[in-house]
C-alpha cells in the first residue's frame, strides 16, 4: 500500500468515476469478507455446497491477485488514475493497520482454508 494523500483527498473532492470505482471496490471487498466468513463457517460445520467453491474461489483469485501486486491491490494504480491516491483500508483505518490488515486477511484466510481441507465434510 502507498501512503494516503491525507486530508486533502476527501469523498466529495473525487469526481464521479473516482467515486464509483470506490464503491464497488467496497461491494467487492465486502463479497470477499463475506466468502472469508462463509469458509470459516463451513470448517467449523463440516457444511459442502456450491457457495463453498464459489467462496473458496473467490479467495483463491484474490490472493492470486495480490501475490501479482506483491502484497499489494493490484488496483491500486488505477485508482491513484482515477485520482484517488487512498489505499481502499486506509478509507476506514489508521495508515499502519491498514498496512497490516493484508497479511492479517491473508493469515485468516489460509487458516480458513486450512481448517477447511483438515475437517471431515458433515454427513449426508
Amino acid at each position: 500500500m502507498t501512503a494516503a494523500a491525507g486530508p486533502a483527498t476527501t469523498w466529495s473532492s473525487l469526481d464521479t468515476t473516482a467515486r464509483g470505482f470506490r464503491v464497488a471496490h467496497a461491494v467487492f471487498a465486502i463479497g470477499q469478507l463475506g466468502s472469508l466468513g462463509y469458509v470459516w463457517m463451513c470448517a467449523l460445520t463440516g457444511r459442502r455446497d456450491r457457495a463453498l467453491v464459489v467462496s473458496v474461489s473467490a479467495l483463491l483469485l484474490e490472493g492470486a491477485a495480490l501475490v501479482a501486486g506483491r502484497g499489494n491491490c493490484p488496483m491500486g494504480p488505477f485508482q491513484r488514475q482515477l485520482g484517488d491516491p487512498v489505499p481502499m483500508f486506509e478509507w476506514v483505518l489508521p495508515p499502519r493497520a491498514a498496512k497490516a490488515a493484508i497479511p492479517v486477511l491473508a493469515a485468516v484466510s489460509l487458516a480458513g482454508l486450512l481448517a477447511l481441507v483438515t475437517r471431515r465434510p458433515a454427513g449426508p
